[in-house]
């Protein structure tokens, strides 16, 4: 049989001949320019309608976009000034808020005491961005180090926020109001009704019919009740039901309803979670000799809470936007602030500025939320889950 190939000279191996040339023209990167046209033809102008809808869209920018910077930025009254001067402006009269911001952010807490909500909310924001850091989970010892700071800074917030301790005057909390109230409310209605919520989630899913019945029951009682309903429900109808000897008070009747309604949300998010997870996980955590509880905290849970990040972000957000609801109890959040402002006789007939000045707290808060949700999606591959 011939030799494929010649006989080597001097030892050498022969030289393979070159395989022809597959590979084309070399591939031009198209430039930023590009991209961005590409993307603006396939998301703005694919198509008769998307296009006309795109054209009455940048028309309507052209339209408010001036007069809206015209009256909050040009014609604006900055500078320190009465009712008149602003009126004869036309613009915004962001002078309102430098009078009135301290009411608008801490509601009827002492002005003495100012310092000391503020520092509050400060303390637990930081806490809650270094918490949010995925480095601070890497390791076990960062993980214990972080769960072991944040009991007493808790501790901490609450002595600042009541006082009573360190020569600190007692602040009743029918005086908290504004950004706290708000945060307080949120935060610890989120965290609890998270912790609830796994609970009733596991118990829907219960093999024992009393614990399945229970579970099913409460959810959907919750959800079908507004939040409304159940704030005036803890306000008025709970006291009446109580002795004459037992009172509960109004913050803790009102955080008690956020807790139970939210749960009720939360728990429908993680049993689309448990579902979502194959039947073989189960088998596979049961082969291994692994008990329910430890199937679940150690196999199950951990990729269903990765699934529902889109959903408990939104429910999240809800949260922190349906504590405004608290004002029809007399309680003084954000929006409560904000309108006790808009009454002040000095300002009169302004109320667009304090509005938006609370606005633009929420916007951030949520975003910030939003934010934070899209980043985890895209660590996790969960992104478009829940689409």
């Amino acid at each position: 049989m011939p030799a494929a190939f010649p006989p080597p000279a001097h030892g050498r191996p022969p030289a393979l001949p070159n395989p022809p040339d597959r590979a084309g023209p070399p591939r031009v990167e198209r430039g930023l320019v590009q991209r961005n046209l590409a993307w603006a033809r396939a998301n703005l102008f694919a198509g008769p309608w998307n296009t006309l809808l795109t054209l009455l869209v940048v028309a309507l920018l052209l339209w408010t976009v001036p007069a809206l910077l015209d009256w909050a930025v040009f014609d604006a009254t900055l500078a320190p000034a009465d009712i008149g001067l602003c009126m004869e402006r036309g613009g915004a009269c962001w002078a309102m808020l430098q009078d009135t911001w301290r009411m608008i952010l801490f509601g009827p807490y002492p002005p003495a005491e100012h310092w000391r909500p503020a520092l509050a909310v400060g303390l637990f924001a930081l806490l809650v961005v270094i918490s949010l850091v995925p480095a601070m989970w890497l390791t076990a010892g960062r993980r214990r180090l972080l769960l072991a700071v944040w009991p007493p800074t808790l501790l901490v917030l609450a002595v600042l926020m009541h006082g009573g301790v360190a020569g600190l005057p007692v602040v009743e909390t029918r005086l908290w109001g504004g950004l706290p109230l708000t945060v307080i409310l949120a935060s610890v209605g989120i965290a609890f009704a998270f912790l609830l919520s796994l609970v009733l989630a596991l118990g829907r899913q219960s093999s024992m019919p009393v614990v399945r019945i229970v579970c099913i029951a409460y959810i959907e009682l919750m959800r079908g009740v507004p939040l409304i309903t159940l704030l005036l429900m803890a306000s008025i109808l709970l006291p009446l039901t109580l002795p004459a000897d037992v009172t509960i008070h109004p913050y803790l009747r009102a955080q008690l309803a956020f807790i139970l309604f939210f749960a009720a949300y939360m728990a429908e998010a993680v049993r689309g979670g448990l579902q979502a997870i194959p039947r073989g996980q189960y088998a596979a955590a049961k082969a291994m000799g692994l008990s329910y509880w430890q199937s679940m905290t150690r196999v199950i849970l951990p990729q269903v809470l990765r699934m529902i990040i889109p959903s408990m972000v939104n429910i999240f957000i809800s949260a922190f936007k349906d504590t405004s609801l608290v004002i029809v109890i007399s309680m003084l959040d954000l929006l409560g602030t904000a309108k006790a402002a808009t009454s002040n006789p000095q300002w009169w007939g302004l109320f667009i500025e304090p509005f938006a000045f609370i606005s633009a707290i929420y916007l951030v808060v949520c975003s910030a939320m939003s934010w934070y949700s899209r980043l985890l999606e895209r660590r996790y591959g969960t992104a478009g889950a829940h689409d």
